[in-house]
């Protein structure tokens, strides 16, 4: 069944967000980036393989990790045979081959080697969570300003998915009516747990279960629906509530397999459920913004728009804010938002981390926009473990110069 959508002819891809990156690739145009990756496990090894679709822009030539393990896997991604590898990041960072640098190292070490890329004049592609901790944060900010010929990114995809893209114009447009709640989900049923082939690895293969390493659940998973509330809005939580537990695996891990979050927004009079337990994969990956004209249901790369009862009946008010002549609905009353599933969000981050280098400018996950949901992501984790409510700061406010 043939459906009309919410971009006509794509005319906000092909017209606006596309013909920018066009504008600033004509910067950077015939310029190959040579790229180190400190950090080669899922995420590094990930972003080793999305580089290598575009050959004309990244060419990987340096490769870190303290395990030796990693550095055999990610070897096998990487398609430049002249690729040199280090186990210390701080050689990596003196090849002065390097003119960018992807670091995907476990959460606690985020902030020491960001700075140490800096100071060695390096662009930046930092994983999500920008940091460990909220003072983290704020000196990084410090740092990046003080730098300001150097590009620093950060890995939260979802704002260069054309699909969420889309949703934050609907959003602002007034699509959605009056939004006043959101409901999150990212569920699996599976321990976390990674292979050890040797017991003193524990700590360093599963640092996600562990505290001295990682913000558990809400760093790795919910942190980027977080963020994109933060940038659709233009907002972010002033109080935090959580609980949750070790619910399901006794098997000595520090951090909570079953989270839930309550976040208000007060400027926006809105409140913000997100929630992931590790005991239940039904769900899987749920993102539902509910507005009094209709709610927005997001997978990672689909997405559909359901009108309320009385808008549906009034075909003429949705045609006028779709622009489509005649919408066909599916059974549940919904339409999708585009004709097609977009790409991972990490293909469109990268294109632009490309971009911006070529520029200048700001990317759009920037230090400004990780350093709030950095500091978000540590409060609800405050609220969690220490079961409080908390509060934000008016010190953690930042905006970009």
């Amino acid at each position: 069944m043939k459906r009309r959508t919410f971009v006509k002819n794509t005319g906000l891809i092909a017209g606006g967000l596309w013909l920018n990156h066009a504008d600033l690739f004509a910067a950077n145009a015939g310029r190959v980036i040579n790229i180190g990756v400190i950090g080669c496990g899922d995420r590094g090894k990930g972003i080793i393989g999305m580089m290598d679709q575009f050959p004309q822009k990244f060419k990987v030539v340096a490769i870190c990790d303290v395990l030796d393990m990693r550095l055999d896997e990610a070897r096998k991604f990487v398609k430049n045979g002249n690729c040199r590898q280090y186990k210390d990041h701080r050689q990596l960072l003196d090849n002065q081959q390097v003119d960018a640098v992807v670091v995907a190292v476990p959460l606690n070490m985020h902030y020491p080697i960001a700075v140490d890329v800096l100071k060695a004049d390096k662009h930046l592609y930092l994983e999500k969570t920008m940091t460990y901790t909220i003072q983290q944060a704020l000196d990084l900010v410090k740092l990046v300003k003080s730098r300001p010929k150097q590009v620093v990114q950060v890995g939260h995809q979802y704002r260069y998915s054309p699909l969420y893209f889309r949703v934050k114009e609907m959003i602002s447009k007034g699509y959605l009516g009056k939004v006043s709640q959101v409901d999150c989900r990212w569920d699996r049923n599976a321990n976390w747990r990674r292979p050890v082939p040797d017991a003193s690895l524990e700590r360093q293969i599963n640092w996600r279960m562990y505290k001295e390493y990682s913000g558990g659940l809400i760093a790795e998973l919910l942190s980027h629906q977080i963020d994109f509330i933060n940038w659709a809005f233009d907002t972010h939580p002033s109080d935090f509530m959580a609980t949750g537990g070790i619910d399901v695996f006794k098997d000595g891990r520090e951090t909570y397999d079953n989270v839930q979050l309550m976040l208000r927004y007060p400027e926006q009079n809105m409140v913000g459920n997100f929630g992931a337990t590790c005991g239940n994969s039904r769900d899987g990956y749920l993102f539902k913004i509910k507005g009094t004209k209709g709610t927005v249901s997001l997978l990672m790369d689909r997405g559909m728009f359901y009108p309320e009862k009385g808008l549906l009946k009034d075909k003429g008010t949705v045609d006028g804010v779709t622009g489509a002549t005649k919408i066909t609905w599916d059974k549940d009353g919904g339409t999708p938002i585009l004709p097609d599933a977009t790409k991972d969000g990490t293909w469109y981050a990268l294109n632009d981390f490309y971009d911006k280098i070529g520029s200048g400018l700001l990317p759009d996950s920037n230090i400004y926009t990780g350093a709030k949901t950095a500091i978000c992501v540590h409060s609800a984790n405050q609220a969690l473990y220490n079961n409080e409510i908390v509060h934000w700061k008016d010190e953690y406010q930042l905006s970009a110069p």
